[in-house]
């Protein structure tokens, strides 16, 4: 997925490093966590806030503010590991630029305030990512909004593989790509198995099962 790099208005720009500890302090550290944060992380840099007082948008109960965090790589990308710990680790959605020997890649996945307990925060298992970019590629201005819900919506959305239905929420626009996603592997699996089954009345079976299963990946796909 190509999404456009933004350019961040200076008045939103912090800069400030994060420490590593910081973030391990937040989470539940496991020993793969440690050493993926040594070996694979540089740096990690809130690099921006955006809220009412730097943006001049209004917040909302499901976005006060949104953050976006650089992580400057060591080597050519990163596991979701590291990325779910900075965003279980701060209180607001956050849009990671990742910054490596292969460009820079934009990843977020979807936060929301927990409704059972609205001090906690729910995130999604899924990263959506853009593809990696030179890293010289232009700037583009962030897309106009009328509050942070609709420009984290928005920023989030560019991230996607498909675009919303007419008058598709974004929860549920994650939930039909996740399912279109998972028909797509139970898809490319029974492909495997028709090309290495040898008896034909196999072949019928998985055939028709195949059909089925294009047929929904059709009807989540428009």
């Amino acid at each position: 997925m190509t999404a456009p790099l933004y350019q961040y208005p200076a008045k939103t720009v912090l800069g400030r490093v994060v420490a590593k500890q910081r973030i391990l302090a937040h989470v539940r550290s496991t020993t793969k966590l440690r050493d993926r944060l040594r070996d694979d992380v540089a740096q990690i840099t809130w690099h921006a806030k955006l809220a009412h007082n730097t943006l001049n948008l209004p917040g909302t109960h499901d976005v006060p503010e949104l953050q976006v965090f650089v992580v400057t790589l060591k080597g050519g990308d990163l596991h979701r590991d590291v990325l779910q710990a900075i965003d279980r680790a701060i209180p607001f959605p956050i849009l990671f630029e990742l910054h490596g020997a292969r460009g820079i890649r934009v990843s977020a996945a979807y936060k929301r305030p927990s409704q059972a307990d609205p001090s906690k925060w729910v995130l999604d298992d899924h990263y959506a990512s853009s593809d990696w970019l030179p890293a010289e590629s232009p700037r583009q201005p962030l897309p106009t909004a009328i509050d942070l819900k609709q420009l984290y919506q928005q920023l989030l959305r560019s991230l996607l593989p498909a675009p919303a239905r007419q008058g598709e929420a974004l929860p549920d626009q994650l939930e039909r790509l996740r399912a279109l996603d998972a028909l797509k592997k139970d898809a490319a699996t029974l492909e495997k198995r028709l090309r290495n089954t040898k008896q034909f009345n196999r072949k019928v079976e998985i055939n028709a099962e195949l059909r089925s299963i294009r047929e929904k990946i059709a009807d989540y796909d428009t």
